[in-house]
């Protein structure tokens, strides 16, 4: 990217990282980021479930928790 428009490492770098941070408050707050041409992130919701531990086979209960999804445009 820095090549393409003629930037520095730096600045491409601080761009993407300020990018990220818009997503993760845009996503925060409305559910959705759009990038256009490329892809949205989306909140979901996963429901809490049962799953064994695979060293010791012991069963755990895993919570609910609410995660981002990365869908291509």
């Amino acid at each position: 990217m820095a090549e393409t428009f003629e930037l520095s490492n730096k600045t491409a770098g601080e761009f993407l990282y300020h990018l990220a941070q818009i997503a993760i408050a845009e996503t925060r707050t409305n559910d959705v980021f759009v990038i256009p041409g490329i892809g949205r992130l989306v909140k979901a919701a996963r429901k809490a479930r049962m799953r064994q531990n695979p060293q010791t086979g012991e069963s755990i209960n895993i919570k609910a928790k609410t995660v981002v999804k990365f869908r291509v445009a």
